[in-house]
């Protein structure tokens, strides 16, 4: 738990810019679409929501990397971005192995490893009165 404390500012940047990438989905919804679940949604509707997508959770990693730098907010970021996370997870492997085989796979990887390295971190750090209750 001491090298997770310890380096926590580096993980969330990393996990930050990685997130951040999906702006990507903002700005080519169709290609973004098509690399993460090799399939593809038409019209305005889908194209709406897919930037919304990307927009979302671009804003969880630039939460993440401004939780790096600014302690007072780190556990909110990190609270914020694993349930997004745990959220993107779940709804794809609800859909059992339809997806894995395409960037989501990857992403349920990354992000798998994420929310554990952050649930580590949560529970070392959680306050003192929470400890004390306990």
């Amino acid at each position: 738990m001491n090298t997770i404390i310890r380096n926590i500012k580096p993980l969330m940047l990393v996990s930050g810019i990685l997130t951040t990438t999906m702006l990507y989905a903002a700005i080519a919804p169709a290609a973004a679409l098509q690399s993460t679940f090799g399939e593809s949604l038409s019209g305005p509707l889908a194209e709406v929501i897919v930037r919304n997508w990307g927009v979302l959770i671009a804003l969880v990693g630039l939460m993440l990397i401004h939780g790096a730098f600014n302690p007072s907010t780190r556990r909110l970021a990190l609270v914020a971005a694993s349930a997004s996370k745990i959220a993107f997870i779940a709804l794809v492997l609800s859909n059992g192995w339809r997806y894995l085989g395409h960037g989501a796979g990857t992403a349920v990887v990354i992000d798998s490893l994420m929310v554990g390295l952050f649930a580590g971190y949560l529970a070392a750090t959680r306050p003192l009165v929470n400890r004390v209750i306990e």
